[in-house]
Formats: C-alpha cells, sequence, structure tokens
C-alpha cells in the first residue's frame, strides 16, 4: 500500500469520525449532504471500484493470516441504504469470508437472556469480516425511542430506572473493547439520511411497482419519531465512540457516495491492521522443493517441467500446448 494513499483515504474518512469523548448533536454536527470534494457521480463510482479492489486484496490477507477479524456495524433508519451499500461495498469480496448477519424482532427465548448475548453468538470468527446490519445498538436506539420494549426484556425493576441506558453504554463499551484486545476490530457506520430525502424515498417505493414491496407502513409510523431517534442517536454517539471503536457517521443522501465512505472507513480499518500472508518455516520450505522437484519430474515428454519458472526451454508454454504471457509468481490465496 502506498503511502501516499494510505494518507489520503485517512483523510477523507475524517469528517466523519466521531472524536472519543465529545458530545454530538446529530443534526447540528454531521450533514446529511456532505460530498467530500467529490462533485460527480462517475468520479465516484470509479473510486468505488478502486476501493473494492483494496479490500478484495486486504481480505485474502485478513484470512491468509487468520489473527484477526473484522465486525462492521452498520446502522441507520429506514430507507438509507443499508442493504446497497453492504451489496455495493463487498461486491468484490469473498462470500466465504463475509458474514452478514440481520437481526429483526428479539424472539421470546432471546427475551429471556441478557441483552448482548444473540449478538455475541453471532460473531465473525478470525480472518472473517462479520457485518451486523442492525446490532446491539438497537438496544440503547429502539428500546430507548420505545420503551414499552424494556418491560417486554423482563428486567428487575431497579434496573429500569433512568440509568439504565448508561449501564449499556459502559456494557457495551466494556463488551467492544474486549472484542478490541482479542483482535476482532469494529468498524461502526451510521447512515446519516435527512428526513426530506427519507421522505422521497419512502415515495419511490410506494409509486415504483417493483419497489412496493420494500415499503412498509410501520417505516412511516417510526417516521413520526424522528426527533427521538435523532436525540437517541446522539447520545449513542456521545457515549459510545471510543478510541478502540470509534463511530463514523456516513452522508447518506446520495447514495453513490455513502458507499465510497463506508468502503473507505472499511478499507482504512484493514490497512491499520495491515494483515500479511504467512512466511512458511525452513521445514515447510524444504517440504515445497521437494514436492516441485516430484512434479516437476512428472512432466510429460514435450512439456514444460514447470511451466511457472522463467528462462526453461518452453516455460512459457502450458502442458496443453497454448501459449501463455510470463506468469510470476502467484500469493497464496485466503
Amino acid at each position: 500500500m502506498a503511502d501516499d494513499m494510505t494518507k489520503r483515504i485517512a483523510r477523507f474518512i475524517e469528517p466523519f469520525r466521531v472524536s472519543p469523548g465529545s458530545s454530538v448533536e446529530l443534526a447540528k454536527d454531521f450533514d446529511p449532504g456532505f460530498k467530500g470534494g467529490i462533485e460527480k457521480k462517475k468520479d465516484g463510482v470509479e473510486l468505488l471500484h478502486e476501493g473494492i479492489e483494496l479490500l478484495t486484496d486486504y481480505q485474502a490477507r485478513l484470512a491468509a493470516q487468520d489473527t484477526y477479524g473484522v465486525l462492521v456495524i452498520l446502522q441507520a433508519l429506514d430507507a438509507a441504504g443499508k442493504d446497497g451499500t453492504i451489496r455495493h461495498v463487498m461486491s468484490g469480496l469473498n462470500p466465504q469470508g463475509v458474514r452478514v448477519e440481520s437481526f429483526k424482532v428479539p424472539s421470546a427465548r432471546e427475551l429471556n437472556q441478557d441483552f448482548l448475548r444473540r449478538y455475541q453468538k453471532r460473531l465473525p470468527s478470525r480472518g472473517e469480516i462479520g457485518i451486523f446490519n442492525r446490532s446491539h445498538y438497537e438496544e440503547v436506539l429502539v428500546v430507548r425511542v420505545h420503551p414499552e420494549n424494556l418491560l417486554r426484556q423482563k428486567l428487575p425493576p431497579a434496573t429500569r430506572k433512568h440509568h439504565v441506558w448508561t449501564r449499556r453504554y459502559e456494557a457495551i463499551n466494556d463488551w467492544e473493547q474486549y472484542l478490541s484486545e482479542n483482535g476482532f476490530r469494529i468498524v461502526k457506520l451510521f447512515l446519516n439520511l435527512s428526513k426530506e430525502e427519507q421522505r422521497v424515498r419512502f415515495l419511490r417505493r410506494i409509486d415504483l411497482p417493483d419497489h412496493n414491496w420494500k415499503f412498509s407502513s410501520h417505516d412511516v409510523e417510526e417516521r413520526e419519531s424522528w426527533d427521538d431517534y435523532q436525540e437517541a442517536f446522539s447520545e449513542m454517539f456521545s457515549h459510545t465512540s471510543t478510541e478502540w471503536a470509534p463511530w463514523h457517521v456516513i452522508p447518506a443522501d446520495r447514495k453513490w457516495f455513502a458507499r465510497i465512505a463506508a468502503g473507505a472507513v472499511i478499507a482504512n480499518a484493514l490497512i491499520e491492521i495491515d494483515p500479511q500472508y504467512p512466511r512458511l518455516g525452513d521445514q515447510a520450505l524444504r517440504d515445497l522443493e521437494k514436492a516441485k522437484l516430484q512434479l516437476e519430474a512428472e512432466a510429460p515428454s514435450g512439456a514444460a517441467s514447470d511451466p511457472f519458472k522463467a528462462g526453461e526451454s518452453g516455460g512459457n508454454r502450458r502442458a496443453n500446448g497454448d501459449a501463455v504471457a510470463p506468469v510470476t509468481p502467484a500469493r497464496p490465496e485466503g
């Protein structure tokens, strides 16, 4: 990774970062229409493709090293583009190394457990990128805006008083720090959509027949709690943006820009982890050389003993006689 590109990505995402310890007022501090100096969508699409190539390379390294895992937490109000962001940003990655977990209304069994348990069970493994489409932060967002949900969780009366949210922030921070210390990088993204853009997107879902399935009257009902959600988000950022897991507020009024920004934040996390392909020890290298000699000895008459060995007679020709360009040794795959 060129140092100038690393610095360019870091500068690009800096306006989205919620400084740990800061007091946030979402509507005042972050503009949903911000474009970061990228004025044309076509320029944005080119950048997104470059970012996907970068993520593909780093995902392969992450899987090969098998030491770190990445958890991407994606929060937003309805119609902000969570599904599209996941689909576009992760489009070039190996699906074997990416897991997307969506959290719906908790089941009766889950309501009988502590509030973090169902999220704990669906964490990524080392070498994987896990995406939480909604997450444990619903427990300080939806549950806070609709306190009747707190009653459904059957908490002891003493724990349902005003300090419940402070305690949950502390529990979340402690849990995320524990994960971070154990090699799991947490990337927290909030897609910040304006109220007017949400209105327009809801109308689009109603007016276009092939988008009708996306619309739910519940979405409009939740829109009535817009101000309450803005306050809940502001409190969440203020209390849970930490040095080990900072929040990034992604401007989402333009879907193409939101995808670029989200991809850049994820890429920056992988750059900072800097996973490397494993280096083989002396015995493993000797085993490779032994296997190589055996395979070369099995070459049929007229075929190159090693079609990837530069300079060998016929070395740029495959065993079946098809001409190929010179090939450099391939890196181990994740």
